[in-house]
């Protein structure tokens, strides 16, 4: 593979490299027959330098990197090739919260019937501790994911985008559902305060659910 240029706010060590060389490799078998070795590189450097300006998450850039490019090549493969299952993009300011909630509830209550991502306009560091404890209260682990940003591919894959509190910055295409929904921002908040936020969503993504025909497992 390509060396990954370090970013000039973060320097990659030999360590990210040989772990960036490794996700190309895994990369490369996932999406054999799909997309070449050059759309392979370029898309999981795009998606490090995505992440390099963060410096306290370093020694995890590779494996974020990774998980980014994973997401957006599926999503350009959905582009192409659709299966019939709806695609629903849930988007905040800073993909700590609001959004992390409703896609967790979004995969547990449709499972293989509907695909959900999510996104942020101005990413965070880590998803927010009350959010995931929040979530842990109904078993649903949001723990290992991770703020990220949104890229036009990703938007252009979904069938509904839900905007939170960035509505402005989402991009428009052509024959996408959008809605912006008011919920309030858990930033900051105690689990107490983050509870009713939680139970919001949940309705809303139930009632979503209805609207596209997929019924709920649980």
């Amino acid at each position: 593979m390509t060396d990954i240029s370090a970013h000039p706010h973060q320097e990659i060590t030999f360590d990210q490299q040989v772990a960036l060389r490794t996700a190309a490799t895994r990369l490369a078998e996932e999406f054999d027959g799909i997309y070449d070795t050059e759309t392979i590189e370029r898309f999981l450097q795009t998606s490090y330098d995505q992440f390099a300006t963060a410096a306290s998450i370093a020694n995890y850039l590779p494996l974020l990197a990774e998980r980014f490019a994973r997401q957006r090549l599926r999503a350009l493969a959905r582009v192409e090739d659709r299966d019939g299952r709806p695609v629903v993009l849930f988007l905040c300011t800073h993909n700590a919260g609001r959004s992390q909630v409703a896609l967790g509830f979004f995969t547990h209550l449709a499972g293989d019937q509907a695909i959900a991502w999510s996104g942020g306009s101005e990413p965070g560091i880590e998803i927010n501790p009350s959010a995931t404890a929040a979530m842990t209260e109904r078993d649903i682990d949001i723990s290992e994911e991770f703020p990220k940003p949104w890229t036009d591919e990703v938007v252009r894959a979904a069938d509904v985008v839900v905007t939170m509190g960035c509505g402005d910055a989402s991009p428009i295409f052509p024959g996408t559902r959008y809605e912006n929904w008011i919920v309030d921002d858990p930033a900051g908040l105690d689990l107490a305060d983050v509870r009713p936020i939680r139970d919001e969503i949940e309705r809303r993504v139930r009632r979503l659910l209805d609207e596209l025909n997929v019924p709920a497992t649980r």
